[in-house]
């Protein structure tokens, strides 16, 4: 008998950044070599990528990649963003952090987002984040958990936390502890709300222009949960990304490795097998 082949959600962020991000996580999705992405459905190039997308519903898994750190906001934020345009993420923290983050604020911003991606989708996201993990900020993540819940929808949501000895073994090991720090009690808090979480969470990078990388990323995925979710960001670069985000010479070089033979061999070899969503352990064996 083969031994079972363990299940690991491969996501890769911000689908509709650009077009050239969306290109490259639409390739390696016909490829099979991610199996979920986020989109990011304020940015106004998600409109263009979104047929594309919906096209792959029911072989990967399809979320909502909450943004309030770039780009503009799809309606008025008055103390967040009184010109329309998310503030970066060092404010958003700032304002998190010492209680200022409005919750009824935020609230019908998720809300906008959400109903962006159904109108694209033709239904709710499988699965909600957070673009540089903001969802499960004070101040966002009660506003997330109350708007799903009031749409009565029973999809995942991602935790961004894991044991500190599996940070311990990864790469950027100081970055996932803050993240996960950020993010204490999240879990808790879904599941009160009746959302199932991934347990385990990696794939944090220095996002460096340089070799090492596919090094890097199979490190990442020593030491997985028991529902292991792991992001990465491949793409392509292109004007509009220059534009709006800091991440630009890392994105090609993750899709060369995720769509590599060295890639397909790690799989194989370490007997992994791509999901688009969680599998708890009673499920894996299914």
């Amino acid at each position: 008998m083969l031994p079972e082949r363990r299940p690991v959600v491969l996501c890769a962020d911000d689908y509709g950044l650009s077009p050239g991000v969306s290109r490259g996580i639409l390739d390696l999705a016909h490829r099979q070599r991610i199996s979920a992405t986020g989109s990011m459905t304020n940015i106004p190039a998600f409109t263009a990528a979104a047929p594309a997308l919906r096209e792959l519903r029911g072989t990967v898994g399809l979320g909502l990649h909450l943004t309030l750190t770039t780009g503009e906001a799809l309606g008025p934020l008055p103390r967040l963003a009184p010109d329309g345009r998310l503030p970066p993420l060092g404010r958003l923290l700032s304002l998190s952090l010492t209680g200022r983050l409005s919750a009824a604020e935020i609230r019908p911003e998720i809300e906008r987002q959400l109903d962006a991606f159904a109108a694209a989708m033709g239904r709710l996201p499988d699965f909600v984040d957070g673009h540089q993990h903001v969802h499960v900020l004070p101040g966002v993540r009660g506003a997330l958990l109350a708007a799903l819940s009031a749409r009565g929808w029973r999809g995942w949501l991602r935790d961004p936390g894991d044991r500190l000895r599996a940070i311990r073994a990864r790469p950027q090991g100081r970055k996932a502890a803050v993240v996960a720090g950020l993010g204490l009690g999240f879990r808790r808090a879904a599941e009160r709300a009746g959302f199932s979480t991934n347990r385990g969470f990696s794939g944090f990078s220095d996002f460096a222009d340089g070799e090492g990388f596919a090094d890097a990323f199979e490190r990442s995925l020593q030491a997985l949960g028991p529902a292991p979710l792991v992001m990465c960001h491949p793409g392509e670069i292109d004007e509009a990304l220059r534009a709006l985000d800091p991440v630009v010479a890392s994105r090609p070089l993750e899709r060369a490795y995720l769509g590599s033979d060295r890639f397909a061999a790690f799989l194989e070899r370490e007997g992994i097998r791509l999901v688009p969503r969680p599998l708890a352990p009673r499920e894996q064996s299914a």
